[in-house]
């Protein structure tokens, strides 16, 4: 898979601590900032990442912030784009099986390297059920398009 990966400099040092986790699973990582610590605004990458992944550029994408709040906010206004705040092991999985996500949120000021790993494993091998799940997304999707 193709997976984009964007932070803002409060994420910066995760994101840098994740990336080779996903090439070490095999999957091609594109980086869309930020480029360091020096601060900027989560929006101007969160965007970017989440459009790569609406437009199919992308298959998945991985954005990070202080908290996560801020990145999943903004990729969620993105149509298509359904992104999970994640701190732990249980939601990852269960926001691939139950909810497709089709973008991960993470907070560097609320968890550790050791568990962002793992979370990223998780998320990324973890299918989607579908059955009674697809129904739901579709009624997402439906809403969208309103």
């Amino acid at each position: 898979m193709k997976i984009v990966i964007a932070s803002d400099h409060a994420g910066y040092a995760l994101k840098e601590q994740v990336i080779p986790v996903i090439e070490e699973l095999g999957h091609e990582v594109v980086d869309v900032g930020a480029g360091g610590a020096d601060s900027v605004d989560y929006a101007d990458y969160g965007f970017p990442a989440a459009e790569m992944v609406a437009n199919k550029e992308a298959d998945r994408g991985i954005v990070i912030c202080g908290t996560g709040i801020g990145m999943s906010i903004t990729a969620n206004k993105v149509k298509g784009i359904r992104c999970a705040l994640v701190h732990d092991l249980f939601s990852a999985k269960a926001t691939r099986e139950h909810n497709d996500s089709n973008v991960l949120a993470m907070g560097e000021r609320v968890i550790g390297p050791g568990l962002a790993q793992e979370i990223v494993k998780v998320w990324l091998e973890t299918e989607f059920e579908g059955g009674r799940h697809g129904r739901r997304i579709e009624k997402i999707e439906v809403y969208e398009t309103k």
